[in-house]
């Protein structure tokens, strides 16, 4: 396949800074570099230099108020346009997901193959497919993504580090609240074990990231879930390089989901 010709000293539009913010979303920032693969991918459908793609992600670093607290500044040389994006989208990632899908169609880059743990996933032009099927798939895949990257693709109770045995668990459920779906901060990476205790309310979490475990779970003889629940009581989860959890998310789930000790 012929490359595009790349675009040395060009401004970047609008809608070339929406994918790189897609992509900055779903990827580490230890990883946002010119010789990242997804980095490269992006760089190739936009025409771009991998370098200047991680520069550009990198600028987007630079508003990231998580990693501000850390100490991690990001790049310095940051342009209106860039700051501009990182305002129209941030919190809006329903739209943010929207619009880069919308994108990503127009240019049909033959080199991205749709698959789940792809930034890049075109939608389905089948006949049996639904727009609303479609676009969960696709809010979903961002919001898989996103939090994985975020805990470093490992459980935050637990730490179990195989993708396999991770998922994305939502605090407020999709069903309730579809404002919510895609929002990072309405997430955790967790283990399939502690995901679904979480849903199911036997362990929750207060508005320090401590681990609360429910009297229903105290009430069991079994050493594993000692060893898997009961011991991580009062414990403070491991924190996300990125989107911590908000704290109204976890007072609803308090609220509304856990087992409230009696």
């Amino acid at each position: 396949m012929i490359k595009p010709e790349l675009k040395y000293g060009t401004l970047w539009t609008r809608n070339e800074l929406i994918l790189c913010l897609y992509l900055y979303c779903q990827i580490p920032f230890a990883q946002t570099k010119g010789n990242n693969p997804e980095v490269i991918r992006l760089a190739n459908l936009l025409g771009r230099t991998p370098s200047s793609v991680a520069r550009k992600l990198g600028n987007f670093g630079a508003f990231d108020p998580l990693l501000a607290k850390r100490g991690i500044s990001g790049l310095t040389h940051v342009s209106k346009s860039d700051r501009a994006i990182w305002k129209e989208f941030y919190g809006r990632w329903d739209t943010l997901v929207d619009e880069s899908q919308q994108l990503l169609s127009k240019k049909q880059a033959d080199e991205f193959t749709p698959q789940e743990e792809s930034p890049i996933i075109s939608r389905p032009t089948g006949k049996s497919e639904k727009p609303v099927t479609i676009l969960a798939r696709l809010y979903q895949s961002f919001f898989r993504r996103a939090i994985l990257s975020s805990y470093e693709a490992c459980c935050c109770i637990c730490g179990i580090d195989l993708p396999q045995l991770l998922v994305a668990s939502h605090i407020i459920p999709w069903a309730v609240n579809e404002t919510t779906r895609s929002d990072p901060q309405n997430g955790l990476c967790l283990c399939s074990l502690h995901d679904k205790a979480f849903d199911r309310g036997l362990i929750s979490l207060n508005e320090s990231y401590t681990v609360l475990v429910s009297s229903v779970v105290k009430s069991s003889k079994s050493k594993l879930v000692k060893s898997t629940l009961l011991d991580f009581q009062n414990q403070k989860i491991i924190m996300p390089r990125r989107f911590p959890p908000k704290d109204k998310y976890l007072r609803w789930h308090l609220k509304n989901i856990y087992l409230r000790n009696e």
